[in-house]
């Protein structure tokens, strides 16, 4: 059942008993359904207790108001903080589960605010840059876009370079969303991989175009003890490709920082 959090200005569900012990955080676009496979009610199996957890939407996302500006990841986590503490629906610290653009939250999360978060389980985030990736804007957004800033063409005009010359989430991404998406993509993460000190779970798809395997490859090189499992054939959306395997990194993430 969707229900109101942090005051109202968040929405999510909660499965399992409360507070919950798991902060799960979907990919951009999408919502907190996308966990619902791997870590809803009943999906352990009929012998299974149910994981403690809660899924929410992100601003901007789901039930979620946007932000009234444009946020990048580090104002997204700052936007969980209230969550947990006592008499809050998070226990502190709580294991903190991301998928994408979640996982960019779930790291300045447990950089800033490492009392709250007890383990993290990260999957398909693109937490590094993409070797070969283009980095500029094409030469004929360009031009459109200087003759924008000079008053020379209208608003319809650009418009129609960026849905040309766009991304698919992009050219979907609507009002403020569509500032957030693109301070978020040019952010780098180094500095808070680098002082992570919680237990790091990686779980990757080996043919993500979106968060390239090595992607995943590199953080487990850079986060000291973090463990990489490998989905193969899994793509980007590995919460719904790769249930199991998700579930499974979360129950010892669980089971690691209970035994702590």
């Amino acid at each position: 059942m969707l229900r109101a959090l942090a005051g109202g200005t968040l929405f999510g569900e909660r499965w399992g008993e409360s507070p919950a012990a798991v902060l799960a955080l979907h990919g951009w676009a999408r919502t907190h359904a996308d966990y619902a496979p791997a870590l809803g009610p009943g999906r352990g199996g009929p012998a299974a207790p149910d994981l403690p957890v809660l899924a929410v939407d992100l601003p901007g996302f789901g039930a979620t108001p946007a932000p009234e500006e444009p946020w990048g990841s580090a104002d997204y986590a700052r936007a969980l903080v209230p969550l947990f503490g006592p008499g809050a629906e998070l226990r502190t610290p709580a294991v903190v589960v991301g998928h994408s653009f979640g996982g960019r939250v779930a790291v300045h999360l447990a950089a800033a605010r490492p009392d709250l978060v007890a383990a993290l389980v990260l999957t398909g985030v693109p937490l590094l840059p993409r070797p070969g990736r283009r980095r500029r804007p094409p030469a004929g957004y360009r031009v459109v876009r200087t003759l924008h800033r000079a008053h020379l063409v209208g608003e319809r005009r650009m418009e129609r370079a960026r849905q040309r010359y766009g991304s698919p989430d992009y050219r979907n991404a609507q009002g403020v969303m569509r500032a957030v998406l693109v301070r978020v993509v040019g952010e780098r993460y180094e500095e808070q991989l680098r002082v992570l000190r919680c237990p790091v779970e990686l779980v990757w798809a080996d043919d993500d175009t979106e968060a390239p395997w090595m992607v995943g490859e590199e953080v487990a090189a850079m986060v000291p003890g973090a463990t990489l499992t490998t989905c193969p054939g899994a793509g980007h959306l590995t919460p719904l490709t790769a249930p199991e395997e998700l579930r499974r990194a979360v129950e010892r993430a669980t089971a690691r920082t209970a035994a702590s």
